[in-house]
Formats: C-alpha cells, sequence, structure tokens
C-alpha cells in the first residue's frame, strides 16, 4: 500500500471518527434535561446504648428564631366561616316558616338535586335557633328562618332572565317542601344588578401568566417537576399542572404552574421533550397579604437561572426586570380598588365572583 493510499485511510478515519463525535455531542446536547439524584439526608447517629446516652452530656441547640429568618406576611386570611349569601352578589330570596322551627334534616333532605342555576351557583341557607348565625344547614340542627340565592355574576357572566325564572322556580319548590313561603325581589332590578356586576368584575379581573422558555437544551418533565418542587410547587390532579398551596387549608393555591400535558403522559418520560412552562397566578383568588406577585416575580427568576431559562410574555418576548415591577405596581392599584368595592382579592366575595 503506498502512502499516499495509507495516508487517505488515515484521513478518511479521522473524518468519520469527528462525523460520529459531532453527532454524539449534537445528540446528547439536544436531549432533554433530566432530573438530577438528590443528595439523601444524613441518618441521626444512633447511640450504642441506654447507659451511654444517659451518661452522655446533654446537646445543645443551636437558637433559631423563626420569625426572624422569614419576613413577615402580614395577617393571613381565616377559611371561610361566613355565611356564603352576600346581598352584594347574589339575589337573596326569604322563605317565610310562619313562626315554625325546622329541622335541618328536613332542609337538607328538600335540596334541589343540582346546586346551579343555569350558570350560576343556587344555595339555602338556615339561621340557627339559638345561635341566630345563618349557616349551610347541619343535620341535627335546627332553624326558624330560611333563605335561598342565587348568585349574579361569575366568569361565565351575569345572571339574566331565563336565569332568575329558573332561581324563581328552584326556589319555590323547595320552598314547597319545606313549608314556606318564598318571597322573590324584583327581576328587572335584580338583573340590572347583575349586569352592573359582571361590567365591573370584566374590567378587574387579572389573571397574570409569566412563560419560561428553554434558552439552549429542551427539559423533561422529571427535570422541571424536580426545580419546581424545590420552589415548594407540589403536583396538582391534572397532569402537567402543579400548584404553590395556600398557607392556610382550604384556600386556593398561590400559584400554579403548567406544561405540556402530553409530555408528563408520554410513555417514555425521559425523552419527552418540554421547551416553555408556564407561571400563574388568578389575581382575584388571592390575598395580598400573601404577596403572590412577589412571590410569583422571585419564583420565576429562580426557576429561569436553575434552568438556563428566559421569561416573556405570552408572544415570547422578554419581561426585563423593570417591566416586571412596573406589572406589581398595576397590580397594587388593582388590589386597592377591589378593597374599595367590599371585594378585597382572596375574601370569600372575590372568589366567587371570580370563579
Amino acid at each position: 500500500m503506498s502512502s499516499l493510499q495509507v495516508g487517505l485511510a488515515v484521513a478518511g478515519g479521522l473524518i468519520l471518527g469527528g462525523v460520529i463525535a459531532y453527532n454524539t455531542w449534537n445528540a446528547r446536547r439536544h436531549q432533554p434535561r433530566q432530573a438530577q439524584p438528590e443528595a439523601p439526608a444524613p441518618a441521626e447517629r444512633v447511640e450504642p446504648g441506654l447507659q451511654e446516652a444517659m451518661a452522655a452530656p446533654e446537646r445543645q441547640e443551636p437558637s433559631f428564631d423563626a420569625e426572624a429568618a422569614l419576613p413577615s406576611l402580614g395577617p393571613l386570611p381565616l377559611p371561610d366561616k361566613r355565611p356564603r349569601l352576600d346581598a352584594l352578589i347574589d339575589v337573596i330570596a326569604p322563605i317565610a316558616l310562619d313562626g315554625r322551627v325546622v329541622s335541618g334534616d328536613a332542609l337538607l333532605a328538600a335540596l334541589p338535586a343540582t346546586r346551579r342555576v343555569g350558570s350560576k351557583p343556587f344555595a339555602v341557607e338556615g339561621q340557627h335557633d339559638t345561635r341566630g348565625e345563618w349557616e349551610f344547614p347541619q343535620a341535627g340542627q335546627r332553624y326558624h328562618a330560611v333563605q335561598a340565592g342565587v348568585q349574579l355574576a361569575n366568569r361565565t357572566g351575569p345572571l339574566n332572565d331565563i336565569e332568575f325564572s329558573e332561581f324563581v322556580m328552584c326556589a319555590q319548590r323547595y320552598a314547597d317542601a319545606v313549608g314556606g313561603a318564598p318571597e322573590f325581589p324584583d327581576m328587572l332590578h335584580e338583573v340590572a344588578r347583575a349586569r352592573e356586576l359582571d361590567q365591573f368584575a370584566s374590567a378587574h379581573d387579572a389573571q397574570l401568566g409569566f412563560t419560561l422558555r428553554a434558552r439552549g437544551a429542551a427539559w423533561s418533565p422529571g427535570f422541571v417537576q424536580q426545580q419546581a418542587a424545590r420552589q415548594g410547587f407540589v403536583a396538582g390532579a391534572i397532569p402537567g399542572r402543579m400548584v404553590l398551596p395556600a398557607a392556610e387549608p382550604g384556600l386556593p393555591p398561590l400559584l400554579d404552574l403548567s406544561f405540556d400535558a402530553q409530555a408528563a403522559l408520554s410513555e417514555d418520560v425521559a425523552h419527552a421533550a418540554i421547551t416553555a412552562l408556564v407561571l400563574n397566578l388568578d389575581v382575584p383568588q388571592v390575598h395580598r397579604a400573601e404577596r403572590p406577585f412577589d412571590r410569583l416575580r422571585d419564583i420565576a427568576f429562580a426557576l429561569a437561572e436553575a434552568m438556563d431559562g428566559v421569561i416573556t410574555d405570552d408572544a415570547g418576548q422578554p419581561l426585563r426586570p423593570e417591566l416586571i415591577d412596573g406589572i406589581g405596581a398595576d397590580l397594587d392599584r388593582l388590589y386597592d380598588t377591589l378593597e374599595q368595592h367590599d371585594l378585597a382579592a382572596g375574601s370569600p366575595q372575590a372568589r366567587r365572583l371570580f370563579s
């Protein structure tokens, strides 16, 4: 074999090796980033025996002031213990009982199969015979007054004439079942009130979302879930959704994180590629004392750094920090407006109206 042939063979081998190396590097570069094994928590040291443990000097724990370490959130809202019906956002029809006292069991048995009138929630309350408080009927309790109500508006729109007529029929059937006589307000007045409330709600409804997009390599579902869990998120009921729970049980989540549900349900999740996720804040559902926007902003920045992503709007335009701070100032004004109309964000009334 001549020196030329040897040289060509070596050059061909080098070129082939280079192509293989490049393809391998390129495939690994585009492979979705995977979750990393978490470091195991250090195991507690087990003392050799009881006598040695008793003889050992008492261990001094380092002092830790939780209140000093964590910023104060201010007073948090309590779970809703007030009546569900509110004249601000409900049509209320009193049901006269002619001085009779009705058991909670009878009130519960007379409830309709569905608790909705069209697209609006329907509810019944009784005034407790001894406490005098309005509440949802409870078995074993006694009530000397009853009222039925339907919500004036929600995110599906205002109460209309047809829904009001359905409410009248539903409440009348209920009153007949419990032996009472309902008194209904004027339909035209209530429907006009519903339109006015819906106009206010539509003008002051805010659902804020930040999109986090991968700069380079895509993410696997496991990688997204691991990074989100480090920020306090837990798995939601829907595939591809995680939520940041509220401090108080029973309240809506502070934030939710969503990504491609098909990737989350993929048979080979290790190779399912996610290039974007969305952080959402439903403003009227979360009390401002929880600092939801601050937490949304801080978590977005933390995930962008940890996942090598960029924060953008829905159109894919990058959001600069100063622009994000401007959004926070606008939200503060929205919180103030809602409070001035007795519909503070996170209140039971606001959660019902903006639902």
